[in-house]
């Protein structure tokens, strides 16, 4: 674990602010702002540090001329200290934080904790020029708790196969649209040049469970093996599990990236667009960082869906997504509000298009953005298929058996927070090579044992 002209007034409008000529649903927030004769409310706003963040930080001057009676301040974050961050003020009722970035990791069960505000009973249903209903599906199921909405996607993902077209022409090389991990692997084998500082592939190696167990955790489900099975009891050592993990550390090791198990999504961007991968795994989130950053790689980059095995055909992309959330203490809950609806709206996403470039839309969150002829045209290339990897993933079914568990590329249980990071770690070492996968496995059961009993009890 990312952008019609109208006559008159109304096109001078447009061209300033997008959002602002198209009413309420648009950011307007169903109302009153929050303001007061005192003065302007200020939002302090925790988000975290990635493009498309930026982005809302460079057009924040817009949201706040049309609404002069709301001043936003922002305290933007890498992602772990965000998470560390926004969970201790919300957890103790700290009263920091206006507005939280979080994950539809987080969401559900910090809704079922009642530390967020209840969107779609509180501001939605009384907004209804904001179009929910525009969600895309699956985005919007796993931001929610009893069929409402707790926080609002910003951007959304699954995950793909990125590749170099001239790489495969030159070798005489064919990419599937639908590849396994096996030809993967075979096509990785082929391309891998280090001679010319090209891996085969390059994979998240970092620690973090929404570093290398993102991808990761794909693999273990497209192999057919699982964190748990349905009696809670630990699965990272049976075989599947065993032969996915196996799988990715010789696969990195023999063709990725030379010293990958320091590479978070970051360093996989930057090495994608200095030439340096001949394919890349990832989110497809960054098509679009690709667009912005290289313009003669992304030319020549081409995209493939998130491999699969036979243990386990069905698509296997992960589903992400960065939303913003209303912490239930805040003391500015309208402004914070007419914050969100703007930020997530259909006018935001037309007003980075008109000022940063189209390309560079939050994609993955609104099936309206997918119907744009302006993004049509200049994310035709990876658009398709972001949103097919989108509807096509799978929470309440990740892997081929049955599970106690939702989430793709992780669990979605209160405790997966620092028990992925510490399997995370393990897997790190294996990739480093400093212990054995076996061994990495066997101390990740060990951490995942008491866990699983505690949520058998809790359940």
């Amino acid at each position: 674990m990312r952008r019609l002209a109208a006559s008159g007034a109304a096109a001078s409008c447009l061209a300033l602010t997008a959002a602002a000529c198209s009413g309420a649903g648009a950011g307007g927030g169903g109302g009153s702002s929050g303001g007061s004769s005192s003065g302007p409310v200020t939002l302090r706003v925790a988000i975290v540090a990635n493009p498309q963040m930026q982005d809302v930080e460079h057009l924040t001057s817009v949201f706040e001329k049309q609404h002069p009676d709301i001043k936003v301040t922002y305290d933007t974050l890498p992602e772990d200290q965000l998470r560390s961050q926004v969970q201790k003020d919300i957890a103790t009722n700290g009263g920091l934080f206006d507005v939280v970035m979080i994950s539809n990791y987080e969401t559900p069960l910090w809704a079922k904790n009642g530390w967020l505000t209840d969107l779609s009973k509180t501001f939605i249903a009384k907004d209804p020029g904001y179009d929910a209903g525009d969600i895309i599906p699956p985005i919007a199921k796993s931001l929610s708790s009893g069929g409402d909405l707790y926080s609002v996607p910003f951007y959304g993902e699954s995950s793909f196969l990125m590749y170099r077209k001239d790489l495969f022409a030159k070798a005489g090389l064919t990419m599937p649209q639908h590849p396994t991990w096996q030809q993967v692997a075979a096509l990785a084998q082929k391309l891998n040049d280090p001679s010319h500082q090209v891996a085969g592939i390059c994979l998240r190696g970092e620690p973090g469970w929404g570093e290398n167990l993102a991808p990761i955790d794909t693999v273990i489900n497209a192999f057919g093996g699982s964190w748990y099975n349905s009696n809670w009891q630990p699965q990272l050592t049976s075989p599947a599990t065993t032969k996915a993990v196996n799988f990715y550390v010789s696969l990195v090791r023999k063709y990725g990236e030379p010293g990958a198990a320091s590479d978070g999504f970051t360093e996989l961007l930057t090495n994608y667009t200095q030439g340096k991968c001949a394919m890349w795994y990832d989110a497809t989130s960054a098509a679009g960082d690709i667009q912005a950053a290289s313009a003669q790689i992304y030319k020549n980059t081409g995209f493939a869906w998130a491999p699969t095995t036979a243990a386990n055909p069905k698509p296997s992309g992960w589903l992400y997504s960065w939303s913003l959330g209303i912490p239930k203490d805040t003391r500015h809950a309208q402004a914070a509000w007419t914050y969100v609806s703007w930020a997530t709206s259909k006018g935001y996403i037309k007003l980075v298009g008109s000022k940063l470039g189209w390309a560079r839309v939050p994609p993955g969150s609104r099936e309206s953005t997918y119907k744009l002829p302006q993004y049509q045209q200049a994310a035709g290339a990876f658009a398709g298929i972001t949103l097919q990897s989108i509807e096509a993933a799978d929470p309440q079914h990740p892997t081929a058996g049955p599970v106690p568990y939702t989430g793709v590329q992780f669990v979605d249980i209160p405790q997966f927070e620092d028990l992925g990071t510490a399997v995370s770690q393990q897997l790190a070492g294996a990739i480093t090579g400093s212990e054995s996968v076996a061994t990495a496995l066997k101390n990740s059961q060990q951490a995942a044992a008491p866990v699983g009993r505690q949520n058998k009890t809790s359940g």
